[in-house]
């Protein structure tokens, strides 16, 4: 019985005949690449986007429920504000975003020292003199002091610290950086952020001469009035809004 033989043609040094590289005997490339399977790599890929997907949908989820846990406990501020001419629009009263009539400034936008805007027009008189004298001598020194946060009704100051327990997960470390409506100096017109960073920081550096003051360690922006520096220098400062008697209310 005769044994069935492979012809094959000749081979280069290092090459493999066709029938080794195709078992069924084929020699036709086209069809043996029409016959392959869809590549991993591509199952890979579409399973991996629907993974994605499926994480994205659940991080939303799972922040909107951070969020109302966060609402619905006893020490989360209230969201309503009422009564007096400084309580604020009736947007932020109802809980809303607060508006320019509020003391409103966006996040990296800032004011001139002189602008008739809300948020400077109702800082305490002596405070706006004293910022405008420091913004002359600041100038001089090619330094553009603005205002980053000014005077706020109690409603923007309520939304802040609504803000600020979300972001930092309670109320006790939201104190730290955010007054209540009630003790705020801000909402009482005897306290500025300034802006930006090294105009706080000419500030801080001169800003006693005009009496202007650095009140807090871990605000580096936040500045209030104090005559008495002009002769015997600004106070120690607090580290933080906690240790203020002043916001113990």
């Amino acid at each position: 019985m005769d044994t069935p033989t492979r012809t094959t043609t000749s081979l280069r040094p290092g090459t493999a005949p066709e029938w080794i590289l195709d078992p069924s005997g084929s020699t036709d490339r086209e069809q043996r690449a029409g016959g392959r399977p869809p590549r991993p790599r591509r199952r890979l890929f579409r399973l991996l986007v629907v993974l994605l997907m499926l994480v994205t949908i659940g991080a939303g989820a799972a922040a909107a429920v951070v969020t109302a846990a966060i609402a619905a406990r006893p020490d989360y501020p209230d969201t309503v504000v009422s009564g007096g001419t400084d309580a604020g629009s009736a947007v932020a009263r109802g809980g809303g975003r607060p508006t320019a009539e509020d003391g409103y400034i966006a996040d990296g936008d800032s004011l001139a020292v002189s602008d008739a805007a809300p948020a400077v027009a109702r800082l305490d008189p002596a405070l706006r003199e004293a910022l405008q004298q420091a913004h002359a001598a600041a100038a001089e020194d090619g330094v553009d002091l603005r205002v980053g946060g000014g005077w706020r009704s109690k409603a923007y100051q309520a939304w802040l610290l609504r803000d600020a327990v979300r972001t930092y997960g309670s109320a006790a470390e939201a104190a730290r950086w955010v007054g209540t409506p009630e003790t705020s100096l801000h909402v009482k017109g005897q306290a500025v952020d300034v802006s930006p960073y090294d105009a706080a920081d000419w500030l801080n550096r001169h800003g006693a001469q005009f009496g202007l003051c650095r009140t807090y360690d871990n605000e580096a922006w936040h500045f209030e009035l104090s005559p008495s520096a002009v002769d015997a220098g600004c106070p120690p400062m607090f580290r933080d809004p906690t240790e203020d008697p002043r916001m113990q209310g």
